[in-house]
């Protein structure tokens, strides 16, 4: 790749998901020396300020992404004939952008249809705006040279749901910090621990993820929780990290079971490598997930990590942990089960996520970067 490269992406920042993933790309091809342009909304400090980086920042007005999604394409547009003019290459994300080169994609609108318990106002607005994004993801992702997919669930949606020739699209999964995302010590578990009041032995799961709306599971986790915690046997505490509309809702609906002390809200956390190091498990029963870079860093730190067998994050799964794999996201009775699997089998299921760990960490963000130019037919 001898030209610029033009990145669009809503945000170019370390929190997480495509946003993380689209920061590390950008990181990697300014470490090989390239131009790199990125039109977003927001980007990171330390990359907007790289000698490489030329950072083209989008109006969000009202702090809204669907209202700020118009102003990105024609920016995007009006920087990517100007990329493209140089022999260079655009990679845009989904349907956020209509340069027809290259199309990251990290969600298929067209596979999932959001769900919960909204307001008349904000169900007006959930279904407006996800008839837009359905409707420019099946123009511009059709319309594009080349295709990566983070998965080979998400290639089969977009072969399936968009009618892309296979032929045009390319796997590529995401990396990841070795050094953020590692097995805990002793002492950062006992950290862990006293923050949350907990003793060391008894055993903790964690839950990470939006709860704005139903696609992450989390209703499936209550029910599946409650069951268990009717029991006398059933030891284990549960901590819920995250925010979004539905957060006191599910606060009251706790403290009304009297499951206040046995699930733990922590909200939004910025330290979720520390937490996720002194936990036991995570679970994750969410009904879409093109790929789940939440439970991947989680199996970085030795998780065993309950999923949904149609998340993306299922396929990077060994035969010897495919008994975590949730079939049916809907069904509480599933998870309890596997919830009462993971309890029975503790040691030996965090052994063979502890191996996983060691794989998954050698694929690092510039693994990543790596395979993303020789998708593309370029080193």
């Amino acid at each position: 790749m001898s030209g610029p490269v033009l990145l669009v992406s809503g945000d170019f920042v370390q929190t997480g998901g495509m946003d993380v993933a689209n920061y590390a790309l950008a990181r990697y091809l300014l470490d090989q020396g390239r131009e790199v342009h990125l039109v977003a909304h927001r980007v990171a400090p330390e990359l907007a300020a790289h000698p490489g980086a030329r950072a083209h920042q989008v109006p969000r007005p009202g702090r809204s992404y669907f209202a700020g999604a118009p102003l990105l394409d024609v920016a995007g547009r009006r920087w990517g004939r100007r990329t493209l003019a140089r022999m260079g290459r655009v990679v845009v994300n989904g349907g956020n952008c209509a340069v027809a080169d290259v199309n990251w994609v990290h969600y298929v609108h067209a596979a999932f249809r959001p769900e919960g318990r909204f307001s008349a106002w904000r169900r007006l607005k959930v279904l407006a705006s996800d008839a837009f994004y359905r409707a420019q993801e099946a123009r511009r992702i059709s319309s594009a040279r080349v295709v990566v997919a983070n998965s080979e669930r998400t290639r089969t949606d977009v072969i399936e749901r968009l009618g892309v020739r296979p032929e045009r699209i390319q796997v590529v999964y995401y990396g990841t910090d070795p050094e953020r995302f590692r097995p805990g010590t002793a002492a950062e578990r006992a950290s862990v621990r006293a923050e949350l009041g907990l003793d060391a032995e008894r055993p903790l799961a964690v839950f990470v993820g939006a709860l704005g709306d139903r696609r992450k599971g989390f209703d499936v986790l209550f029910e599946a929780w409650r069951q268990l915690c009717a029991r006398s046997d059933w030891d284990a505490t549960l901590a819920v990290v995250g925010r979004g509309a539905e957060l006191e809702a599910w606060r009251q609906r706790a403290q009304q079971e009297g499951l206040s002390g046995r699930i733990r809200f922590l909200g939004f956390r910025d330290d979720v490598p520390r937490l996720l190091r002194g936990c036991d498990a995570l679970v994750s029963p969410t009904r879409y997930e093109s790929y789940g870079l939440g439970v991947h860093e989680a199996l970085c730190t030795g998780l065993p990590a309950i999923v949904s067998a149609r998340a993306g994050v299922a396929e990077r799964y060994p035969p010897e942990l495919r008994e975590l794999l949730l079939e049916d996201p809907e069904s509480a009775a599933e998870l309890r089960a596997l919830l009462e699997r993971w309890r029975s089998r503790r040691e030996a299921l965090a052994e063979r996520a502890l191996a996983l760990s060691g794989t998954l960490r050698a694929y690092t963000w510039s693994t990543m970067g790596e395979r993303f130019l020789a998708a593309l037919g370029e080193r």
